[in-house]
């Protein structure tokens, strides 16, 4: 899977809730951001290249839909990031948010229930 930019991965987001959307709906869940119709729509043509999106053609326009999955993407990216900054490590990873104190004691008891339920 390749990696994305942050503006590629915005517009993923947006693909993830609509489900399928035209270049002119994406551009109107991106509030504030200041992009024109045509950057996003090479920021979807380039998503297409990497086979993250496809399309459906609607006369003279495209209407476009994910095709990997955001729960696939998550998984990717998670461990890419644990592989990165943790030694590959979630013990490491659980570790540095436990400290950094973004994790809470009750969240590490239900992630452990968790745990616990996937392994019976």
């Amino acid at each position: 899977m390749k990696k994305l930019t942050n503006k590629e991965e915005e517009v993923m987001q947006v693909l993830w809730k609509l489900e399928k959307a035209f270049v002119k709906e994406i551009l109107a869940e991106l509030p504030g951001k200041d992009l024109h119709y045509n950057t996003v729509s090479t920021i979807v043509r380039k998503l297409e290249d990497k086979n993250y999106v496809a399309h459906e053609d609607f006369g003279n326009t495209y209407r476009y839909f994910p095709i990997i999955d955001q729960e696939d993407y998550s998984a990717e990216f998670m461990n890419r990031a644990t592989k990165k900054f943790f030694d590959n490590s979630y013990k490491n990873m659980v570790s540095f948010f436990a400290e950094k104190e973004k994790i809470s004691a009750e969240e590490l008891r239900e992630i452990l229930k968790i745990i616990e339920n996937n392994k019976q």
